[in-house]
């Protein structure tokens, strides 16, 4: 199946990168922190028999290059979302991803209901208290300084060995695709926050399937808290286990999941704006 990509622009002119595979109602899928699109691309493969599945690079990450820490907050990264949606002519989707992609999903569909038929979050994220929210702050600002001073291989060295295999995996492989200037500039998103707490969850009227991870930084128990607090949460029977490995199992893992959540709750509807 041939896989075409594309330039955008954010709201503030970044240029900005994705793929698309695939035919169909359209389905957005935003990978993790550390990460580029090629990550998802399995399971892009997968879904591609009944959806058009939209790659993009995060800003900051992949060919998606942004050096500026000031244009990593949490509504440009939603704005780029309604960038890309208005780049293909699309007035809705269904949005998901992994990690930090799901944090993104579900920042959107908090913002932006009006877009998102439909969420996924993969791997979801811990929305943390104040006290651990200052120290990942801390973490990410240690982690840009090493970028810089050693290099992205070195600053990931003493983090990859605490997450999930198939995450360092993938991280692993995305390095060499990656800009050092651009990932420490990243980093500046711990100065931010998508959500002050669980409870901010209570206003997203969009169905979202939640599917636990497994590590101190994508704890279970974090993912049914979310599961709970939304008006239309799907906790999976699924999850991102140490079994996993290799972006293929992440794809054989998680997509039964997803295409049953997404047959149920992705209808066809007309998607194209007035020309």
């Amino acid at each position: 199946m041939t896989m075409d990509t594309f330039s955008f622009h954010g709201s503030d002119g970044c240029s900005l990168h994705a793929a698309m595979l695939g035919t169909g109602p359209t389905v957005v899928l935003l990978h993790g922190g550390g990460r580029d699109h090629q990550s998802l691309v399995p399971l892009a493969r997968r879904l591609a028999e009944s959806y058009t599945v939209v790659l993009p690079d995060i800003r900051g990450y992949g060919r998606s290059v942004c050096a500026d820490p000031a244009r990593h907050t949490w509504a440009q990264y939603t704005d780029d979302v309604v960038a890309l949606l208005s780049h293909l002519g699309l007035c809705e989707a269904a949005l998901g991803g992994t990690g930090m992609g799901g944090t993104i999903t579900l920042r959107t569909a908090a913002v932006h209901p009006e877009y998102i038929r439909a969420g996924v979050v993969i791997n979801a994220e811990d929305i943390e208290n104040d006290a651990a929210h200052e120290a990942e702050t801390a973490l990410r600002e240690s982690f840009a300084a090493r970028v810089r001073d050693e290099g992205i291989d070195a600053a990931w060295r003493p983090i990859l060995p605490r997450l999930a295999p198939v995450v360092g995996n993938l991280v692993r492989d995305a390095i060499p695709r990656s800009d050092p200037d651009s990932i420490a500039a990243a980093c500046a998103i711990g100065r931010d926050r998508a959500f002050s707490s669980v409870a901010d969850l209570a206003s997203i009227p969009v169905p979202t399937l939640i599917i636990p991870g497994s590590d101190h930084r994508h704890p279970p128990a974090s993912a049914e808290q979310i599961a709970r607090a939304l008006p239309h949460g799907h906790l999976a029977n699924v999850a991102l286990s140490a079994d996993l490995c290799t972006a293929e199992d992440l794809a054989q893992r998680m997509a039964p999941a997803m295409w049953a959540f997404l047959t149920t709750h992705l209808t066809l509807r007309p998607a194209m704006l007035p020309v």
